[in-house]
């Protein structure tokens, strides 16, 4: 929609920026300005001011600068339109006439979401009649309460087709509005009549960004139902490429001075967002089924700098993750980011929340990593790196995803900041000192070459460690039983282990009978089929390793221990082998070629 500049002006200068700003912030009078604290920073003492007189606030703190219609944006996330017609509200003033089709189109929506509300109050009274039973016994052993649910508008839709249709036609409807809203299916026969959407399902309504009701969402009742999860279809007043489920609560939450966070939480379904939403974590918001579009990336970063996304800790999850990297990169812009939070293996939110409490969802909330760091982790786990090849494609994958980011300044900064970790893990050989003319440079060149050696060593002995530890459960996966809790402590450093660990995880949740046949069959479903043959070529070395074949499992699990008890070692003194491998530099440059035997004795026995 478009304003003159006239209604624009006059619309400011009919409501002050002081009482925009003051429904957000406990403003005091100094002088001819207000103060207060920063909305967008945690702050004790004021920084924020607002100019009636000039028609401006400015927050010393964030630097942000702006009228009251780009408060409005700021603070609660809206458009301009949106924020132009809520400030034309606080005046008293009606918005411009649109175009005559313009018109009848708003009439029309206005009139569609007027039935979404009404078929909103069936759902919600059907919840609590006989057929609502089933219903309310599953909310109610997901822990949620007649007023949790309430809360959140939910509700059943009966095993019926025309339970809705009867109802709303009763009131006045007609079938081709509730065909356009979704509310019923219009069949390719017109002399069959339509039917309702969603049958014997609970019932979340979908909200825009303005908390009008667009859409709704149903999970399905039946455990073998096509579809766990149906969404209204795209209509006039749904796209569920635009939307989140619960962007207008989540979008005034966040905007509450005593919420601290940089942006929204985003989980990946509705029951997570109400699970989380009820322990406090109320800016919570999750996209209906898909992956994350630009357009709610761009939703994202309106209510706040740095959202976090919350995934499962599966494959599946680290998929998703891993695909939300592509729809963000190209969009980054500075101060504009994303961080992400891998949840424990096997649970949601709501497993979490309820097994642990709010406090270890939170702390899951604190360790979450930049987008940075889960970019490198997806290209460094993308392929095995024991060749230079690999570590050459891994160089381009750098490079392609470096090519994704359209803002100048954020490439460069990403490119040093990839390129330095490249060089720092892969790059021994960029390393190095030019040609040295004898002396002491030649000594230091020497060093040099020894504390590469020794650090090459170090990576190839934890990755035969790690190559046993998973390759010895591929090959005898009874180990299993004796050394799962052990195996799911390990941190892997190689990231094919780390999938197979994964994998493995994902196995054993669900199967008591550990049987070598279906674990692989298990490995391929997950994608893994590549790492699984690579672990074959290996299976001699694996069984020589855990005491040939005809070892007892007893001592299989004792050798496994073993080697296990190595590897959390090897991760933890990293401090000690830079110190020892510095020790050993400078005894070359001494030229102390005992104290440099010692050293190196002593090192190989702390491996």
């Amino acid at each position: 929609m478009r304003f003159g500049e006239n209604f624009l002006e006059e619309v400011k200068a009919r409501v002050r920026v002081s009482d925009v700003v003051g429904k957000h912030v406990k403003l005091k009078r100094q002088g001819r300005e207000f103060a207060g604290l920063s909305p967008f920073t945690n702050e004790k003492t004021p920084s924020f001011f607002v100019n009636d007189a000039k028609g401006f606030y400015h927050c010393f703190s964030s630097g942000k600068h702006g009228d009251a219609i780009s408060f409005l944006m700021e603070v609660e996330g809206l458009s301009f339109p949106e924020a132009v017609e809520a400030m034309a509200g606080m005046a008293g003033m009606e918005m411009p006439k649109a175009d005559p089709d313009a018109e009848r189109r708003a009439a029309r929506n206005k009139a569609t979401i007027s039935w979404m509300e009404r078929a909103q109050e069936f759902f919600e009274k059907s919840l609590y009649r006989s057929t609502g039973q089933a219903a309310r016994d599953y909310l109610k052993g997901r822990g949620l309460s007649k007023t949790a649910a309430q809360n959140f508008g939910m509700g059943f839709a009966p095993e019926s087709f025309s339970a809705l249709k009867d109802e709303l036609i009763a009131q006045g409807a007609q079938d081709k509005q509730l065909i356009e809203a979704g509310l019923l299916i219009e069949p390719d026969d017109a002399s069959r009549g339509s039917w309702d959407r969603f049958r014997n399902r609970i019932m979340f309504p979908i909200h825009d960004s303005r908390g009008r009701l667009v859409a709704f969402g149903g999970r399905a009742m039946e455990k073998d139902a096509k579809a766990k999860y149906l969404n209204s279809p795209e209509t006039p007043i749904f796209s569920k490429g635009r939307l989140l489920y619960n962007y207008h609560r989540a979008r005034k939450a966040l905007s509450d001075p005593k919420n601290n966070a940089r942006g929204m939480i985003v989980a990946e379904g509705y029951m997570d967002v109400i699970a989380l939403s009820r322990a406090g974590f109320a800016h919570t918001v999750a996209p209906m089924g898909t992956a994350l579009t630009e357009e709610q990336l761009d939703l994202l970063w309106r209510a706040g700098p740095e959202p976090i996304l919350c995934f499962d800790g599966d494959s599946a999850g680290l998929r998703a993750a891993y695909r939300s990297i592509e729809r963000a990169l190209p969009m980054l812009r500075p101060g504009q980011s994303l961080r992400f939070a891998m949840l424990p293996k096997g649970q949601d939110p709501d497993d979490l929340i309820r097994a642990k409490g709010a406090p270890a969802m939170q702390a899951v909330l604190d360790g979450a990593i930049p987008l940075v760091d889960m970019l490198w982790q997806r290209e460094v786990g993308a392929e095995r790196l024991d060749t230079p090849e690999a570590k050459a494609g891994l160089k381009s994958r750098l490079y392609q995803a470096l090519d994704e980011i359209q803002h100048a300044d954020v490439k460069a900064l990403y490119k040093t900041e990839l390129l330095a970790r490249f060089d720092a893990v892969y790059g021994w050989q960029a390393q190095r000192r030019g040609p040295g003319r004898g002396g002491y440079e030649n000594k230091s060149r020497k060093a040099d070459k020894i504390t590469a050696k020794a650090a090459s060593q170090g990576l190839a002995q934890n990755q035969r460690r790690e190559t046993v530890l998973i390759g010895a459960i591929l090959e005898y996966p009874e180990l299993l039983s004796l050394v799962d809790e052990r195996l799911f402590e390990l941190e892997f450093t190689d990231p094919a282990c780390q999938s197979l660990q994964r994998a493995i995880l994902s196995y054993a949740r669900v199967t008591k009978a550990v049987e070598k046949e279906s674990l692989n069959a298990h490995m391929v479903s997950e994608g893994l089929e590549e790492d699984v043959k690579a672990y074959s070529r290996r299976r001699a070395k694996v069984r020589a390793a855990m005491g040939g074949p005809d070892a007892e499992l007893s001592d299989r699990a004792a050798i496994w221990n073993t080697e296990a008890d190595a590897q959390a070692g090897h991760a933890q003194p990293d401090h000690i082998q830079t110190d020892t491998r510095s020790r050993m530099a400078e005894t070359i440059r001494n030229d102390n070629a005992d104290a440099l035997k010692r050293l190196m004795r002593a090192s190989k026995k702390s491996s």
